[in-house]
């Protein structure tokens, strides 16, 4: 029941932080990073400050541990966004990307609340396509920097990713084992959230709200 508590208030907490865009998307106060220290800074900021991509990197590494597969599937998401971030540096062009932010945080909600029971190569696709659009949302506060501070984001995107998402695979991996008849509840409720984020979000780009 504390379980259960604790995972509605996170979730509640999660849709009123993933309605407010100018929380999510600026580190810098809105500014290009210039040095190695501000490039790293909002490299490690951005993930955790917007609530959808913090969102959708615990989902993975919670899809990860379910499809019990190690950590490989992390990395292949890792790797998809800062290739999005590349494309966007690029000045390659996805329309509606903060709409396809939220979409496919929902579909990775809803693969957590399913369990992972989708196979292999769909959830290889969908971490794909996922990191790629969340990637590119996420360069565009540094489209336009100099090298020093740019390879200095991607550093810190790299590496707090992975912590996050390492945090939930692991943690999924100890609840399954410790608490396997509330495992099931939790990791459902833990899904829920995270698609209420992503439709948040997507209604936010959308116009729906706000």
């Amino acid at each position: 029941m504390k379980l259960t508590r604790t995972t509605t208030f996170a979730a509640a907490s999660l849709v009123l932080l993933a309605t407010d865009p100018a929380f999510a998307h600026h580190m810098m106060g809105g500014k290009l990073p210039q040095t190695f220290a501000q490039g790293m800074l909002s490299g490690l900021g951005h993930p955790v400050i917007g609530i959808d991509h913090l969102a959708a990197i615990v989902g993975a590494g919670i899809v990860a541990a379910l499809l019990g597969r190690g950590f490989a599937p992390v990395l292949a998401f890792t790797t998809a966004m800062i290739a999005g971030v590349g494309l966007h540096v690029a000045k390659a062009n996805i329309p509606a990307a903060e709409l396809l932010v939220g979409l496919t945080t929902v579909v990775v909600g809803l693969v957590v609340v399913m369990r992972g029971r989708f196979g292999v190569l769909p959830v290889a696709g969908l971490f794909a396509v996922t990191g790629l659009v969340h990637g590119y949302a996420l360069g565009e506060s540094i489209v336009g920097a100099e090298n020093t501070p740019l390879g200095a984001y991607l550093v810190g995107l790299l590496v707090i990713q992975t912590i996050i998402a390492a945090g939930a695979f692991l943690g999924t991996r100890l609840l399954s084992a410790k608490a396997k008849t509330a495992a099931p509840l939790a990791l459902r409720l833990a899904g829920a959230a995270i698609v209420l984020v992503g439709g948040v979000a997507a209604a936010t780009a959308a116009g729906v709200i706000g």
